[in-house]
């Protein structure tokens, strides 16, 4: 009998496992894919859009054309497994069977119990979100004057408020905007807990970019008009960003496999097995074990595209009976857009491992990395397309 494997999520790790099984299956098991979401986002480049909207015909895909045509799309939201009955719960759709299931749905933004932060924020997890973000910078400003600017606070500068707050800063240059840009990190440093050299170059393309960057004090509080941040400061806004940590999806508690009890990240051995043999977990979804490692992988999407790859093998293996493979994620770098610059820190190009640099190699490499993603997924038609806008 032929065996029924389910991806659930449409991100860097779902798709790259759907992409992967269809290879390695091969019409050897059928294969169903389930999103909330009817394409898949770059996700890491979706901040363009808040400079420009027009960017997202470069950054989003179909799953339907992205999908081999024996593979099933479903469009729905997940809202638990029942493991024992092996089937995949939906919000609006029937139950869909599975003999192994991929759990690959991604996070939601968290807002760590902070006073009034979830309801007058805005996030940045989807294309829907970046569009929003920009209409709302758009409107602020159109009310805003020279002499009372609009002002726009970002929560959190690591990767996504960094990257966030450089294209709204594109945006008040290219359109001449009265808006004031702050951006809050509690730590002492933004891109906090990384290389001092990257910290410095970061914080002088932001300050380069005119955005006020106050950290060493967390956001305490938040109401329809101010930033409460430590004991003392206060920012009126009236557009504000969090982007200060992930937690794991609501569908992820009805899901009865072991999983963090704050998060409910669900936790996965290096070969992504949950303690439930039949379902796996990669993504933003999961924490992963590493070998010899205290810390799981990373929730970036280079983990995800580099795990997609050992995922679909390994579910592969798993119908066949053969032993897994166990997955070590390997740092290949780190790249930060701030607008039309960028950094780039420990890449591998040319063979050589890089120091830290910025300048025109820096933002291509950006663009090179953004662009291959794109090239595996779409083909190098979509690559070419995207590469200017990268």
């Amino acid at each position: 009998m032929t065996n029924d494997v389910v991806v659930l999520g449409s991100g860097y790790a779902g798709t790259g496992t759907v992409k992967k099984l269809e290879q390695e299956l091969d019409g050897e098991a059928d294969i169903t894919w389930i999103s909330d979401v009817d394409h898949h986002l770059v996700l890491h480049e979706s901040h363009r859009c808040i400079r420009n909207p027009d960017v997202q015909d470069k950054i989003t895909f179909p799953c339907e054309q992205l999908k081999a045509p024996a593979t099933r799309f479903i469009q729905d939201r997940v809202t638990g497994l029942d493991t024992d009955a092996q089937v995949v719960e939906l919000e609006d759709g029937e139950d869909v069977e599975y003999d192994y299931v991929v759990v690959a749905f991604g996070s939601r933004t968290a807002f760590f119990g902070i006073d009034g932060l979830e309801e007058h924020s805005y996030v940045l997890k989807s294309l829907q979100d970046a569009l929003d973000i920009h209409d709302a910078v758009k409107e602020a400003a159109k009310e805003a004057t020279r002499e009372e600017p609009a002002q726009v606070v970002v929560g959190g500068a690591g990767l996504s408020g960094i990257q966030s707050a450089g294209e709204i800063a594109e945006f008040r240059d290219m359109h001449r905007a009265p808006i004031d840009i702050h951006l809050v990190e509690g730590l002492d440093n933004v891109f906090p807990n990384n290389d001092p050299v990257v910290q410095a170059k970061l914080t002088k393309l932001l300050e380069e970019k005119d955005i006020n960057i106050l950290t060493g004090e967390f956001i305490g509080e938040v109401d329809e008009e101010t930033v409460y941040i430590g004991d003392d400061t206060e920012l009126d806004y009236d557009v504000l960003l969090w982007t200060g940590g992930i937690t794991g999806q609501e569908a992820a508690q009805n899901i009865e496999v072991e999983q963090d009890e704050r998060s409910h990240r669900i936790n996965a051995s290096s070969n992504f097995q949950t303690e439930d043999e039949r379902v796996f977990a990669l993504g933003d979804a999961a924490l992963i074990d590493q070998p010899g490692q205290e810390m799981p992988a990373p929730p970036t999407a280079q983990a995800a595209w580099q795990a997609a790859e050992v995922m679909g093998e390994n579910v592969a293996r798993a119908i066949r009976g053969q032993p897994l493979t166990e997955w070590t994620h390997e740092d290949k770098g780190t790249l930060i857009s701030v607008g039309d610059k960028a950094v780039a820190h420990n890449v591998i190009y040319f063979g050589a491992l890089s120091d830290t640099f910025g300048g025109p190699l820096a933002k291509m490499l950006k663009r090179t990395v953004a662009s291959r993603w794109i090239n595996d997924v779409a083909g190098p038609s979509a690559a070419a397309r995207a590469w200017p806008d990268m």
